[in-house]
């Protein structure tokens, strides 16, 4: 670990894969503290899938029918598969949402459909690009070394809009994740808040996506709450805590798979499921021991 924070200091990669992974915490402790007290991991699974779908469409547009976005910085480019995956993202949110409040007994089944769907129709879509399309496959498995200052403004935009969501909204997405009930009778609007929660979420999915992938982003959104959670009794210290839990985790897993040269994206998953076994093991052990006795 001691050789990658002295090549830290000379490799300008490394800096920004170091930084990647600090600012990608701060979305990974703000919105996985919501997903974790909200229990709707297999929602933002469902999500997160769906993205694939995008990405190949947008690839398969740029590239056969030639589609162009206009960049602020650089004028006219070819469409990014990110600008698909945040298409692909917010409809699954929407309509994930929309079901999961108007039609709880089929919410299983349309998040497994959309999962599925999205999937086939992204590998579809990669299948009739013509070439090696080398870029989806990082979003597959994650490329926090290939990360660009590009990637990196696009997070800080992320950071600023959740935060400022979670500032804003703290007391409202709080009664919904709490008590949705006694949400509804104080008047809130459940729908809109619980939607708009889905799609911060669903933003964040994309945006993680090019940092460790899709295989890989509900582990790093879930394991670092659901980790916090035993230790936290309200929602503010669970994200604090979380964040910095996120930070130390992507750091260690990047400092940890540079000697070996091993993936870091899978290093830092791997590293914080070890954490996330030992402190439920930890908590859980007292407990049990002492029901026994």
């Amino acid at each position: 670990m001691l050789e990658f924070f002295q090549a830290v200091r000379e490799q300008s990669f490394l800096q920004v894969a170091l930084l990647t992974g600090l600012l990608a915490s701060v979305a990974c402790g703000v919105i996985g503290s919501y997903v974790v007290v909200r229990r709707i991991t297999y929602l933002a699974g469902g999500i997160a899938h769906c993205v694939l779908g995008g990405l190949g469409a947008a690839r398969y547009l740029a590239v056969v029918h030639d589609w162009h976005f206009y960049h602020p910085l650089y004028g006219w480019q070819p469409l990014h598969p990110l600008l698909g995956a945040i298409a692909a993202a917010l409809i699954a949110a929407v309509i994930i949402g929309w079901v999961s409040l108007r039609s709880r007994q089929r919410e299983d089944t349309v998040i497994g459909a959309l999962w599925a769907i999205g999937m086939a129709a992204g590998v579809l879509f990669i299948a009739k690009t013509p070439g090696y399309q080398v870029e989806l496959m990082s979003y597959l498995f994650g490329s926090i070394l290939m990360v660009t200052s590009d990637d990196l403004w696009l997070l800080i935009g992320l950071d600023v809009l959740i935060v400022g969501a979670g500032l804003a909204f703290y007391n409202e997405l709080l009664a919904v994740c709490f008590d949705e009930e006694f949400a509804r009778l104080r008047g809130l609007r459940v729908e809109f808040y619980y939607i708009m929660l889905l799609c911060l979420t669903a933003l964040t999915v994309v945006l993680l996506v090019s940092v460790v992938g899709i295989v890989m982003v509900i582990a790093l959104l879930t394991l670092p709450a659901a980790v916090a959670s035993h230790f936290c009794r309200t929602l503010w210290q669970l994200m604090l805590v979380s964040v910095g839990l996120s930070m130390l985790l992507t750091t260690t897993g990047l400092a940890i798979s540079y000697g070996p040269n091993l993936p870091a994206g899978a290093t830092t998953i791997l590293l914080a499921g070890t954490v996330y076994v030992f402190v439920l093991i930890a908590v859980r052990l007292p407990r049990a021991l002492r029901r026994t006795s």
